[in-house]
């Protein structure tokens, strides 16, 4: 594929992938949105013409078979990603892959090995590392602002499952990939490795404070779930800094989404207290040592050229460029799932930690790849 060239996409999930991807693929110049897959035909054909999509689809074996289809972007949810992911990568796709990735660390591995075999890109969904703010934020842990780190605070406490009356589906379930850890832990996994390294250890409880809720589909009869909503971990990093990572889904008044570096030179606070949104309303604040904490501005530089009502569509956006300039140099840039295995494995290794109440050892990333 010549550089310049338009990339002709397939979105593959139509939750987020219709909230999110079809948007972000319709508003870059360089993709070409050819194709869209929902498991009801009726449905795939309606959300196709609705958004002025060529095709509709509810086989992937088709949907692959399109003439000049060359990436596809897979939004269902993670008990699907290894399966479908194989189909993609073995029809000679080009892949971007939502979190989190799939069932287990060994299946993303898997993928990943497939993808090196045939030469094919991969993307992961990690959207936080093209949020403005939080770029920022990495360029002053990378000039040394805050010095050594004592240590790593990070909340995320939120109420989007707060409600009991929240319908039951799979996210409620377990052997789905439902739960807090997957949906954002996969995200803070990957951020703590971007940001400060990889890990050497952690310890974790995971609670699941809502324990059935009503199934539409069946009268909204009461349905068990024993996915997380509730997560405390922590970690030692490979330096010895210490990490204090707390998730919920279930906080009325959460604080919202905070990461805190407390180091012997400085302080550096990232946080969102916006519980509707979690990517609008970052700002970062700093302070040498001694001194009271003050906002830093965002540098026009960082700053999106573009913003939306949703503000999860334009660091999605800046994903899609990363993935285009993958392919454009035939070689996947971080975040690809090299990085997707790293995250999921330490959530196999959390629920590991919760299962068995102890401390586990993390294993050197390329160790486990090889």
């Amino acid at each position: 594929m010549s550089i310049n060239s338009t990339i002709r996409v397939a979105v593959v999930g139509t939750g987020f992938g219709q909230a999110i991807h079809i948007p972000g693929f319709q508003h870059h110049p360089r993709t070409e949105l050819v194709a869209v897959y929902h498991r009801d035909l009726g449905k795939a054909k309606a959300i196709a013409d609705s958004h002025n999509i060529p095709y509709g689809f509810n086989s992937l074996e088709k949907l692959l078979a399109i003439p000049n289809l060359d990436a596809v972007s897979l939004a269902t949810p993670p008990f699907l990603h290894y399966e479908m992911g194989k189909q993609i990568l073995g029809a000679g796709k080009h892949l971007l892959l939502e979190k989190p990735m799939a069932m287990s660390a060994q299946e993303v591995k898997e993928l990943y090995q497939l993808a090196m075999e045939k030469n094919l890109v991969t993307t992961a969904d990690f959207e936080f590392r093209y949020v403005p703010a939080w770029q920022l934020f990495a360029e002053y842990l990378q000039q040394g602002y805050v010095g050594k780190p004592r240590l790593i605070k990070i909340d995320w406490l939120v109420a989007s499952r707060a409600n009991p009356d929240r319908p039951w589906n799979w996210y409620a379930q377990k052997d789905k990939g439902g739960g807090a850890l997957g949906a954002v832990g996969s995200h803070a996994f990957d951020y703590i490795y971007w940001l400060f390294g990889p890990v050497k250890r952690l310890c974790a409880q995971l609670y699941c404070a809502i324990k059935e809720r009503p199934d539409p589909l069946e009268n909204n009869r009461l349905k068990p779930v024993d996915a997380d909503d509730t997560c405390l971990i922590m970690l030692e990093l490979m330096d010895g800094t210490p990490v204090q990572l707390s998730i919920s889904s279930v906080a009325y008044n959460g604080r919202g989404h905070w990461v805190e570096v407390y180091g012997d030179r400085g302080t550096l606070v990232l946080g969102s207290d916006n519980l509707k949104d979690y990517v609008h309303g970052f700002r970062l604040q700093a302070a040498p040592a001694g001194k009271a904490l003050s906002e830093v501005e965002i540098p026009k530089g960082l700053a999106f050229p573009q913003v939306f009502t949703d503000g999860r569509l334009a660091p999605f956006i800046r994903v899609v460029d990363r993935w285009v300039e993958s392919i454009d140099n035939n070689q996947s840039l971080a975040p690809s799932l090299y990085e997707g295995v790293y995250s999921q494995l330490l959530m196999d290794l959390t629920h590991q930690s919760s299962n068995n109440s102890c401390w586990v050892d993390v294993p050197d990333l390329d160790g486990f790849l090889r």
